[in-house]
Parts: C-alpha cells; structure tokens; sequence
C-alpha cells in the first residue's frame, strides 16, 4: 500500500514544486523565496497549493506572520532535501566526467575558523572558477546541530565530537596560547606556572567554544582554578578586551597575527601552547558530492601540514 501512495504523489509531484518548497521551508517566507528563485508570488503560492493537492494534507501553517511546517512538512522536508540533494550531485557527477568542474560546496566552520577559511577557499576558487561555495560560520554548539541536520557538505571545527556518526581528519596545527597585553610584568617571564595564571583576570570563551573546553581541560588536570572575569562570544571582543588591560585569554593562535597586532604578546606558560589540530569532515555514511570529494583532496595536498 505505502509503494502505491508513494508512486501516485511522485507521479502528481513536479521537481519545481519541490524546489520552491524547499526554498520557503528553509527561508521562512514565501516572498524570500519567490525572490531567490526569480518566481512571482502568485506562481510560488500556485506551485504550494498544486503540490499540497498532490499529498492531500497542508504544507505550511501561518501563525501570526510567520509559517511553520505542518507534520506533513516536515516529513516532505526530508524527501524533499534528499532529492535536491541528488539532482544537484547528478548535475556535478555529469559535469565531472565531461572533464568540468562545476556545482557548489556548503562549507560550515566554527567561527576561529575564519581566520583562515576565506583564504583557503579562495585558492580553491581559483583552481576551480565554476564552482559557487558558501560558508557558514557560526559556533561549535551551532555547527553540531547542522551536522546532526545534515544541511553543509563538509564542517570545519578544532574540537569533533567523539563519535562514531562523523568521520574528521586532521589538517592543520591548532595551538592554544595564552595572550597578555603588551606590557603586562608576565611578559619577561619564561615557563610561568599554571598557579601564576590563575592569579590573573581571565577571560573565557563562551560555554560550548573548543579552546574553552581545551582550556578548562588542562587547569581542571592540574587542579588550578582560573579566576574568569568575563565570557566573551567573539575572539575580536577579546583580543580588544586584553588590549584594554582588562586581563588575559587563552586563544587559538591561528587568531592572532602577533607581527601587526602589537598591543598582543604570547606569554611563555607551563603546559602550554596546548597541542590541538584543525579537522575537516562530515556525517558517517554521507556521499560527498564530486566538488565536496575534490575540496577534500585539495585539502590534503594543499593545506595539510607535514606530521
């Protein structure tokens, strides 16, 4: 019976339809989505009432000004994701083997990452002029749940989850250093002990951040407790927060350009820089796209640093 209802909606079912869809569901409105898919808004409301015909049940439901998926649309949702999903692999799959490389690549990144991301996708870019890329930086909290969606091709973070859903490699060198301002009595010092640093004001990364987790990690071993004056959500903040002499931070030193960031020294601490790496990957099982697979490789011919 589920065979035969199936076949009838993909026989009433045009891909169109599922595209704008698709579009409204991840943009929250009919007229963002009309205007990303170069459509009126009578066509795009045609388009929704036609396919909502087909499955028999409403789609969206409007609550105030915003729309929300009904049950109905979030089970279309998925389907509707992984079809997009293979058209759009089929479209580079084909452009692969007539020796082009062209299609788009979703890249996620937790937000230190953008130090350095813009940079590599930009060589990327130029290799392969035909290919679009987005890249979404936000936090690891963030990052883990669009993993969990499966929304990106591929996720850059400092920190993986321990888990047998993902699959990461290693890239790149990810050092944590402890950051002073210029001028700070520390800065003469060399192999300072953990003890010492706990008597600073320390400014802590939000709840959920990797160098948080890595910092709290090494002094909870050491049994040192910091005394945090603040928690701050953005390396920029902070880097200014420790400029203004308001205390000093645990950082990702790949942050950090200590040659034009004057106002900002390295401290020479025990234990640290903490030995961490970048790590690029996906959920298990996922079938990376050709742009996705070749990203990857380039990653590793590229970007990778020697062991």
């Amino acid at each position: 019976m589920l065979q035969r209802v199936t076949s009838q909606i993909a026989r009433r079912t045009s891909l169109r339809q599922l595209q704008v869809f698709e579009a409204i569901a991840r943009l929250g409105s009919f007229t963002r989505a009309a205007e990303e898919l170069y459509l009126t808004q009578p066509t795009v409301s045609m388009q929704i009432k036609k396919l909502e015909q087909s499955i028999g049940l409403p789609l969206f439901e409007q609550v105030g000004k915003k729309i929300y998926l009904t049950q109905a649309g979030e089970l279309l949702l998925e389907t509707a994701t992984d079809v997009l999903r293979s058209m759009a692999n089929l479209d580079m799959a084909v452009a692969d083997q007539k020796g082009l490389k062209t299609g788009s690549l979703n890249l996620a990144v937790v937000t230190t990452a953008k130090y350095f991301a813009p940079r590599v996708l930009g060589k990327f870019c130029s290799l392969y002029p035909g290919v679009d890329v987005s890249l979404k930086v936000t936090n690891r909290e963030s990052l883990l749940g669009r993993m969990n969606r499966n929304v990106d091709d591929l996720y850059i973070m400092g920190r993986p989850p321990a888990s047998a859903e993902y699959e990461f490699q290693s890239f790149m060198d990810n050092p944590i250093v402890v950051v002073a301002p210029a001028g700070h009595p520390l800065a003469v010092e060399k192999d300072i002990p953990l003890q010492r640093i706990s008597e600073e004001p320390f400014i802590m990364r939000e709840h959920g951040s990797g160098t948080r987790m890595a910092v709290e990690t090494l002094f909870a071993e050491h049994q040192v407790k910091l005394k945090v004056r603040m928690e701050l959500g953005s390396n920029e903040v902070i880097k200014q927060t420790i400029a203004g002499g308001l205390g000093i931070s645990a950082l990702s030193e790949s942050t950090i350009d200590f040659g034009t960031e004057k106002e900002l020294i390295k401290l020479d601490v025990q234990h640290f820089p903490i030995p961490k790496k970048w790590y690029i990957g996906f959920p298990a099982g996922k079938r990376l796209s050709v742009i996705a697979q070749t990203f990857l490789e380039f990653m590793k011919k590229e970007v990778s640093e020697p062991s």
